[in-house]
């Protein structure tokens, strides 16, 4: 299901931003945070891919139940954000609203990386607070931006 297309949402160094990103907010948290970037999704179903995908990549399979995906549909300019179960426990919604109205917010202006950034420093912040980092670190997901098709 998973490939590897030429990417033109975002450059090399956009995607090594990122990730220093995730790397540096899993540090003070035992959550783990992931993004998935696809061109296309209706946004009727982007919840349920989100969903689908979340299963696909083994993301409950965290010992927390704490892991995040941020999921986005480029081309169509659909996201969604998708939270196991212990982070939905720990998190209003109102947070989550807060956080796709911003992340709407910068894709609107076009600064895709500043809003990606954004979304995963907030949700650091929020993993740190409800899930500090608890001794040795153990990164139970790999750090990546998987593309779909």
């Amino acid at each position: 299901m998973f490939s590897f297309f030429k990417n033109h949402f975002l450059s090399k160094k956009e995607i090594a931003r990122i990730l220093e990103c995730i790397r540096e907010n899993e540090s003070y948290t035992s959550g783990e945070i992931r993004i998935y970037i696809e061109k296309h999704c209706s946004e009727s179903e982007a919840s349920i891919k989100a969903k689908a995908i979340f299963h696909q990549l083994k993301m409950y399979n965290t010992q927390n139940r704490n892991a995040v995906l941020i999921y986005i549909a480029y081309k169509d300019k659909v996201f969604c954000l998708h939270g196991d179960k212990a982070i939905f426990e720990k998190i209003d919604a109102a947070f989550w609203q807060n956080q796709s109205a911003a992340l709407a917010n910068y894709f609107s202006k076009k600064e895709n990386v500043g809003g990606i950034i954004h979304c995963i420093q907030q949700l650091g912040n929020q993993l740190k607070t409800h899930f500090p980092s608890q001794g040795e670190q153990k990164n139970e997901l790999p750090d990546d931006i998987i593309f779909g098709k």
